[in-house]
């Protein structure tokens, strides 16, 4: 099977960064300083008016667990159907029960909304209790692909159980497991010589912009106390184009 790089993108300058470095496929979100949140509709309008590469967006009403309200679950099945009709080729989601497990009545109105799309599980499986037995719940589920960091801060430090997840693909024709969570070239070079058998990563290959404001009002954060505003983080086409020739090689 080939190799997939996937960029993590909530911009359009992002996304044609993204396109232009070698991406194979971007994962779209809104607010990636809180580990991304469902996109704009209209921002993936105007990435389909440029490109016609393949896009999965993450459907996210919140930050925090994957614990959902009904409320929250029959928008997110309308945020399916919404982006579908903007032209989004696959989805990303997941919900946790309070036990940690993959909760398959929890996604039903999600996967009815999304069927026929593909299908990423996304980070929840790890803050999940047994991530081996969600990838296989997420199996069952018709899930095409799993995002995760092995269950860890960082996915070098999930090597381990990211391994155990690749046995699991291969011995059972699993879903993808695609290595997300502080990835760049140096990251695939050390999977690539440990597991050679991982091809599939997901990066967002950021860099600071300097903002162009030049009134600074110290002291009035828009957000959480510490966050920098005067930074814009963007998606580097010399990243994600270092990673893919790391992938390719």
């Amino acid at each position: 099977m080939e190799s997939i790089l996937e960029a993590a993108v909530d911009s359009l300058e992002s996304a044609r960064a993204a396109i232009a470095g070698g991406a194979d496929r971007l994962e779209l979100c809104s607010a990636l300083a809180v580990g991304g949140l469902t996109p704009f509709a209209e921002l993936l309008q105007q990435i389909r008016a440029e490109s016609d590469i393949p896009v999965r967006c993450l459907i996210r009403p919140r930050g925090g667990d994957f614990l959902y309200t009904r409320a929250e679950i029959l928008m997110m099945a309308a945020q399916i159907n919404r982006l579908r009709e903007m032209g989004a080729e696959g989805f990303v989601i997941g919900c946790l029960n309070a036990e940690g497990d993959l909760d398959a009545t929890a996604m039903e109105p999600l996967l009815v909304a999304a069927k026929g799309a593909g299908l990423t599980l996304h980070r929840c499986i790890d803050v999940s209790r047994d991530p081996c037995r969600t990838y296989l719940d997420a199996r069952a589920l018709g899930f095409d692909t799993v995002l995760t960091s092995g269950a860890a801060g960082n996915c070098l430090a999930g090597m381990e159980t990211i391994g155990k997840l690749l046995q699991l693909r291969d011995a059972n024709q699993g879903p993808e497991v695609l290595i997300g969570a502080g990835v760049n070239a140096g990251v695939i070079a050390a999977f690539r010589a440990v597991l050679p058998q991982a091809r599939a990563f997901h990066m967002s290959g950021k860099t600071e912009i300097e903002s162009g404001m030049r009134f600074r009002r110290e002291g009035v954060p828009m957000g959480l106390p510490g966050l920098d505003e005067w930074h814009i983080q963007q998606t580097s086409a010399d990243n994600i184009r270092a990673a893919r020739a790391v992938l390719d090689a």
